[in-house]
């Protein structure tokens, strides 16, 4: 019933930025109600977490690789979330997810295994 559609990405150089865009959608889905998240994933690694912001809007985590370069934000008149990345690294190169959890608390948050919709993905790739 919840759609999520990412858009943003792109092939950008190292030191670039880019903006992500999760547009959230469906009859019965309440924006206001979920946890919203970003995670990635490179093959042959682990789904990694990147940022997660509660459904209250008010606890943020981030993965530590990432922190001071990139802000999670969620505007729910227009259900979307953003994921806004500064400084690209070769290292940021992944398919980003974005993920929704309903209700999802603050331990769960940083956790795949609590989310459930998730988007089919953007690539981002960054080049050195």
């Amino acid at each position: 019933q919840v759609q999520l559609v990412e858009s943003g990405g792109g092939l950008v150089q190292a030191g670039d930025s880019l903006r992500l865009s999760c547009a959230a959608s469906g009859r019965t889905f309440s924006f206001s109600r979920y946890t919203m998240g970003w995670f990635r994933q490179t093959p042959g690694k682990e789904r990694q977490i990147v940022a997660a912001i509660h459904w209250t809007g008010g606890p943020i985590d981030y993965t530590d690789s990432v922190k001071g370069r990139f802000t999670i934000s969620r505007d729910n008149a227009k259900n979307t979330v953003y994921l806004q990345m500064n400084s690209l690294k070769p290292e940021d190169t992944a398919v980003y997810y974005c993920v929704a959890g309903r209700f999802l608390g603050v331990q769960a948050m940083g956790h795949s295994s609590g989310y459930d919709y998730w988007g089919q993905g953007t690539q981002v790739t960054v080049s050195s």
